[in-house]
């Protein structure tokens, strides 16, 4: 192809990628060094009829909306937005480590801060969700393309149909179902007879509930990935395997596997991007008593009352890019490796 030509075809998608994804990074990253100018405090005396005055402090409208006139951005804090006790707080983590009486208590304590509550909770919805959403959706992929030709349409649609319901309402209605007069909150307490039992008061089943409807969530898509990737499977290559005598497991482990191999991480690099900003299912189950994930972090910081900081929520943004990068590192190496061999 000429170079003309494939930078005509190309630049379309160069531009969307400059405009939608470089620039709000490069705007985040800028942004995050950044913090918010400290409000104008002025002391006026109030006195009453009687004679009693008294000094009160408050904040000059005017004079703090000049400073925020005079600096957009805000007060320059460099790297300090990253270290402080919202974030990596490394001043805590050394006045932990010196103070614990061993590690494993540091580590707790560490694990209980503010930034590390929720990055604990992201890392483990990741590394929960991933794979459960990967094996389900091929399970599902597998029986139903071993199914009649005639099933497979009427099921193929009631697979669809948590990516037809907005992963907000889906949520919504979990969490109708788990409640105490709710059909599954109801069933457990049928079961346990224990009449107190909360899925939402405990954090280890708000955190299995939570896991539950990320792979319920992600599953359908893992699903229709996998099915149209197995229809590429060589029939010649089968039926060759069928011929030798092999049984369907031998078939699926040196056949059917080999060939979706590619396909699987490309969709563990996706659904680690999409589980890393876990957000909807959380404010939809009320649950950030019980968890909190990175973007619950920056939604906090940006409706922080009537001053929004904006600088904590870039910095949390750019740990978030960080620590995805950081989990496709693996996923994309051997990527890598696998495609520079066939090459």
């Amino acid at each position: 192809m000429p170079h003309r030509t494939f930078f005509t075809f190309m630049l379309p998608s160069m531009a969307a990628m400059l405009l939608f994804i470089a620039i709000p990074i490069f705007s985040s990253a800028f942004q995050s060094f950044y913090v918010e100018n400290p409000r104008v405090l002025v002391q006026t005396e109030a006195c009453d009829p009687f004679g009693g005055c008294k000094t009160e402090t408050r904040v000059d409208a005017q004079a703090t909306l000049k400073l925020n006139q005079a600096n957009p951005m805000g007060r320059f804090n460099g790297l300090a937005t990253y270290t402080n006790s919202a974030h990596l707080a490394f001043a805590d983590i050394a006045e932990i480590w010196h103070s614990s009486s061993g590690w494993g208590n540091a580590i707790a304590r560490i694990a209980d801060l503010h930034f590390y509550r929720a990055l604990t909770f992201t890392l483990a919805y990741t590394f929960v969700v991933t794979p459960l959403s990967l094996w389900l959706g091929l399970l599902i992929a597998l029986a139903l393309n071993a199914l009649p030709q005639q099933l497979r349409g009427v099921i193929t649609y009631f697979t669809l149909l948590p990516m037809l319901v907005p992963a907000f309402l889906g949520a919504l209605v979990l969490f109708w179902m788990i409640d105490a007069r709710g059909l599954i909150g109801a069933a457990l307490i049928y079961m346990t007879g224990n009449p107190d039992l909360s899925l939402k008061a405990s954090t280890t089943l708000s955190w299995l509930v939570l896991f539950f409807h990320g792979a319920w969530n992600s599953a359908p898509f893992v699903f229709i990935v996998f099915y149209a990737a197995l229809q590429t499977v060589p029939q010649d290559t089968l039926e060759s395997a069928i011929v030798d005598g092999a049984s369907r497991w031998q078939r699926l482990r040196f056949v059917v596997f080999p060939h979706l191999r590619p396909i699987a991480i490309f969709l563990t690099l996706v659904l680690i991007m999409d589980n890393v900003r876990v957000f909807e299912s959380i404010v939809a189950f009320s649950a950030t008593a019980q968890a909190s994930s990175l973007s619950t972090l920056i939604f906090k910081d940006l409706v922080n009352g009537s001053t929004p900081l904006y600088g904590s929520a870039a910095a949390t943004s750019m740990l978030t890019i960080v620590c995805i990068a950081i989990l496709m590192t693996p996923s994309m190496i051997r990527s890598w490796f696998t495609f520079r061999a066939k090459g």
